[in-house]
């Protein structure tokens, strides 16, 4: 008998409609020889499934069911495309997790220590991983930028702390665009991280779990037509992305040695794909996204590909290690 699978998307945050775009595209390239997959939108309005004619049904949250043609349908694992809050900052899964629903994504705990940039940098330092130099903020504090200035150097990031996509991330060149880049931050996140500037090659490396392996996949070389890597880089096509990366043997070995102890550091299962910009031969860690974009233009398919895994593949093995937790 074919297992139920909830493809859910949607979200609460900014990154709703990249996630509907992700979540179609799981939706598309799941094994229906395996797998019954349903589209599942999840709003801070409503639970539903997308029927193929596009009717919505209602999710019962009590046990997370649906009525179906009067038939009650479960489910046998959830695949989490939402991004952002509520399915990468970990609520969701706490939910799925008090039910026993299996989930693609990693522990509830991990989730949410990954999703708060601070706390995920305060970790992995502690395992001697290289990150920029940053200073945090609250929404409400003062904020004396001369200290910033001092402390970081021009130019330096401004981000807000629980936020992907690039939202609300803003270059900050002189101290007269400070102000403009607080408000940006702020309006995504009450806390927002400024990080000192790392002049280099940036690179994303997904790591992930298959078959049994936690395994590095082919780094992609990043280089923006925009000042960073912002979201028209990602999602327009204002980027080269470029798979296997231009690197060094030594940087790509010193590469993948950062990224699985990042992996491992945070106890990590399913997708993950962190950033990292070279100083030298050096991996500087800038930031990890456990609900890595599904889109035909995100990295981690592409990166996949490359290792010789084609999507179907990468989204079963995904849904098989979350039924064998």
């Amino acid at each position: 008998m074919k297992q139920n699978i909830a493809v859910i998307m949607g979200g609460y945050s900014s990154e709703y409609k990249i996630s509907i775009i992700s979540g179609n595209v799981v939706y598309d390239n799941i094994d229906k020889t395996q797998y019954t997959p349903y589209k599942v939108v999840i709003t801070k309005e409503k639970w539903v499934i997308l029927t193929i004619d596009n009717q919505e049904i209602r999710i019962d949250k009590n046990d997370f069911s649906a009525i179906i043609n009067n038939k009650k349908v479960t489910f046998d694992c959830v695949f989490n495309v939402i991004h952002g809050a509520p399915g990468e900052n970990g609520k969701l899964l706490a939910y799925f997790e008090m039910l026993d629903i299996p989930h693609t994504s990693a522990p509830s705990y991990q989730m949410a220590l990954t999703f708060n940039k601070r706390d995920c940098l305060s970790v992995l330092r502690k395992h001697g991983i290289n990150t920029a130099k940053s200073i945090y903020f609250d929404k409400g504090q003062d904020i004396d930028t001369a200290f910033i200035v001092t402390e970081l150097g021009l130019p330096c990031f401004v981000k807000p702390n629980n936020a992907g996509s690039s939202f609300g991330i803003s270059k900050v060149n002189t101290v007269n665009e400070f102000k403009t880049a607080f408000e940006k931050a702020f309006a995504e996140d009450t806390e927002i991280l400024i990080e000192s500037f790392l002049d280099g090659t940036e690179v994303s490396i997904g790591v992930i779990n298959y078959q049994g392996n936690i395994i590095p996949l082919p780094a992609t070389e990043i280089v923006s037509e925009n000042d960073f890597f912002d979201y028209e880089a990602k999602y327009e096509g204002k980027s080269q992305e470029i798979t296997p990366a231009r690197i060094t043997d030594t940087q790509l070995k010193n590469l993948h040695t950062e990224a699985l102890k990042a992996y491992k550091a945070l106890n990590m299962s399913g997708f993950s794909r962190s950033e990292f910009i070279f100083k030298g031969d050096t991996p500087y860690f800038l930031e990890m996204n456990t609900v890595p974009g599904m889109t035909t233009e995100s990295l981690l398919p592409q990166q996949a590909k490359a290792a010789g895994i084609p999507l179907p593949n990468l989204l079963s093995n995904a849904i098989q290690m979350a039924t064998k937790k």
